[in-house]
């Protein structure tokens, strides 16, 4: 099975980093501006493109600061899949290393997703850092 990768590092210590990649409310700093968390479960959903496509996240491993990892359980291709949100302190860094595990197939939506998750590691390194870009997927569609 294909996965996605990504390393990137940040100025800013794991504590500041992870709720960013460990919550509705992170998430939404830096990723969807449609997001929605069930308090009971800690499950979250992101819509995109007026909800043309929904990603519902179950968390399955969060171990503060330095663990957040999701399963997929909706979504086109994401279906099964998981998100690996991994951070080590590096001095006055951290190191985040990221992977979507589990794709069935190489295919043109894996592809792209590769591609936009490369860009969404440069918004959280710098929502993180404080540059408070905002979300990447906005309302109706991308915003740059």
């Amino acid at each position: 099975m294909p996965d996605i990768k990504h390393a990137i590092q940040i100025n800013a210590s794991p504590l500041s980093v992870y709720p960013l990649v460990a919550s509705a409310a992170g998430f939404v700093r830096w990723w969807a501006s449609d997001v929605a968390e069930d308090k009971a479960t800690g499950n979250v959903e992101l819509g995109f493109f007026n909800r043309a496509t929904v990603y519902g996240l179950r968390p399955v491993q969060m171990v503060a600061p330095q663990h957040a990892h999701w399963f997929c359980e909706t979504g086109k291709e994401w279906s099964g899949t998981r998100l690996l949100f991994d951070l080590t302190e590096q001095g006055s860094q951290t190191g985040l290393r990221f992977t979507h595990a589990d794709w069935q197939a190489e295919t043109d939506y894996f592809i792209s997703c590769t591609t936009a998750w490369g860009e969404l590691m440069f918004r959280i390194k710098a929502t993180a850092e404080g540059k408070n870009p905002g979300p990447l997927f906005a309302g109706p569609g991308l915003s740059y």
